[in-house]
């Protein structure tokens, strides 16, 4: 006995020891979450088993709340919907993997044990209620379903509805409206070349094209030459941020997705606008009668970039309109291919001497080139803008981004001094290569 009692003397010294030791900074592990409530109930079997289930992708501190309540009730076990169900569901990939969810909320201190539900559809957690065994389910009020209560009035399980209230002193928090967050997708501005990635261009003669990849720091417009239809399609697959991986590869998987060839309109979106979306900086890529480019070269050079964001600017003019073919009349021979080329290989070598005017007349005869093919690239309404910002002091040049038919005009200008009140100053995306 007198063993006894002194080794459990020396057990409550070295816990005490632990807590003096640390302050209160380091306490044991199952005095700080439902997992030691778990063991002493094991015991005397007094709490209820409490169940919630959910996708729990953008975890945020409603989510929080909403297990802090459902605990109020019990043990809390939490089923996970899997990254199978949820796309199947919801029509989009989950930003976070289900092994990184189930790690999320597993450590969230009031949630006794969570698991990857196995089952499919709305109610995929019905092979983790078999493996738990709750006394109850618990829904928020946007996940009260008719099939819900008569599964637990099947089971004799309780069904408990909690409002949706947000944790003290906190703004409300929904999933829903965290995806409403505009993306971070980048978008790309063409500065030369522009139809080059055509192999009904580059067929007449190779050229290099050129892109800067753009922060999305401003509202990038439907139908007005930033390839937003490359950018919709990346969504689909990636809806808020690109991932981390060689930007090369990742140009080429967006454009073997965007351009899937049981593509039921025939077109095949140009590769100039995948890379320059997904490479970072500022990048040229040569044509040669082939989708993808020959040769791909960048710079991140952070002088060569804040050059160009001191004397690149966006106006808003108006979208493309609906029915409008820019490449109708269209003209294509070997010498303007050629003059487009040049004047691109004339814009890259400007940039990288930093030669402002070099730079704008290399820009404004690839403009001038892509004109002398495409005509229509000029719909009515453009002239007038062009007019208009070309007599400003400062303006050096200009050109309409994409196919061009609207949507915007980027002037090259003297300095930022010499920007238009309206016009959008641009943020070239910097990252890892």
């Amino acid at each position: 006995m007198i063993a006894l009692l002194t080794q459990g003397y020396k057990v409550t010294k070295y816990f005490s020891n632990i807590t003096a030791r640390h302050e209160e900074n380091v306490v044991p592990l199952f005095f700080k979450t439902n997992r030691f409530t778990t063991v002493a109930n094991e015991k005397n079997n007094t709490r209820k088993k409490v169940f919630v289930s959910g996708c729990y992708d953008l975890l945020h501190s409603g989510h929080v709340e909403f297990f802090r309540q459902a605990a109020q009730y019990g043990d809390l076990y939490v089923g996970i919907g899997s990254d199978r169900t949820i796309e199947r569901l919801k029509h989009h990939k989950t930003v976070y993997s289900e092994q990184e969810r189930l790690f999320m909320v597993r450590a969230i201190r009031y949630v006794t044990e969570a698991y990857i539900n196995q089952g499919d559809g709305y109610l995929d957690f019905v092979p983790t209620l078999d493996l738990v065994h709750p006394d109850c389910l618990v829904v928020n009020e946007d996940g009260d379903r008719d099939d819900k209560r008569e599964l637990c009035r099947q089971r004799g399980m309780e069904y408990i509805v909690l409002k949706r209230t947000p944790g003290e002193g906190l703004d409300a928090r929904s999933s829903t409206g965290l995806k409403q967050t505009p993306s971070r997708l980048p978008t790309r501005l063409d500065l030369a070349g522009t139809w080059i990635d055509q192999p009904y261009v580059s067929c007449h003669a190779p050229g290099w094209a050129l892109t800067v990849s753009l922060e999305p720091t401003f509202e990038i417009r439907e139908r007005c030459g930033l390839s937003t239809s490359t950018r919709n399609a990346i969504r689909r697959i990636w809806p808020y941020q690109l991932p981390n991986m060689d930007p090369e590869t990742l140009a080429r998987l967006v454009f073997c997705f965007e351009n899937d060839p049981e593509r039921s309109d025939g077109i095949v979106s140009g590769a100039q606008d995948a890379i320059g979306i997904c490479v970072p900086g500022l990048a040229r890529h040569y044509y040669n009668g082939n989708y993808w480019p020959e040769k791909l070269e960048y710079t991140q050079d952070p002088a060569t970039l804040q050059w160009l964001e001191d004397h690149l600017c966006l106006v808003p003019m108006f979208p493309r309109r609906p029915g409008c073919s820019v490449v109708e009349g269209k003209d294509i021979t070997p010498g303007k291919v050629r003059a487009l080329a040049a004047a691109a290989s004339d814009c890259w070598d400007a940039i990288m001497a930093r030669d402002l005017d070099a730079f704008a007349r290399a820009y404004k005869a690839s403009f001038n080139a892509q004109l002398a093919m495409f005509p229509a690239m000029i719909q009515p309404g453009v002239q007038e803008y062009i007019d208009r910002y070309s007599a400003l002091d400062g303006v050096l040049a200009w050109k309409m981004p994409g196919a061009g038919g609207g949507g915007y005009l980027a002037l090259v200008c003297r300095s930022r001094v010499d920007f238009p009140q309206e016009a959008i100053a641009l943020t070239i995306r910097r990252g890892e290569m």
